[in-house]
């Protein structure tokens, strides 16, 4: 029998400030901290799969990268996303795409922790 991977089942960004990430996902996105997170991570209570932010991996040098996950496509769902990008936009997050519609619903795509581009869909 031959192995394979189910899909992807934990998605965790690597970010050199943990805590002011972390302070942006709560404070902009209103993600909720999960009740216990691992040394040197946050992990949220996002479905339906959990997300983190975390310390870089062993050989992992941010300062060497023009932008933390370029050629990553993040994609997180929303009840609403033009509501989410008038807040993020007022509250001066950078947005690199304007709101649109898309198969997937409405869609923009803004800055997130440490300059990853994040799109949120839906609503």
């Amino acid at each position: 029998m031959t192995a394979t991977l189910d899909g992807p089942d934990f998605i965790a960004l690597q970010v050199r400030d943990v805590e002011a990430a972390a302070a942006f996902c709560e404070k902009h996105l209103g993600l909720r901290r999960a009740p216990a997170s691992p040394p040197g991570a946050v992990v949220f209570t996002t479905e339906p799969i959990p997300f983190a932010v975390r310390e870089p991996l062993p050989g992992v040098e941010l300062d060497d990268v023009a932008r933390p996950g370029l050629g990553v496509a993040l994609w997180f769902r929303t009840t609403d996303a033009q509501a989410l990008h008038d807040q993020l936009a007022d509250a001066g997050v950078p947005i690199v795409a304007p709101p649109q519609d898309s198969p997937f619903g409405r869609t923009f795509t803004f800055i997130g922790p440490e300059g990853y581009a994040i799109t949120a869909h839906g609503g």
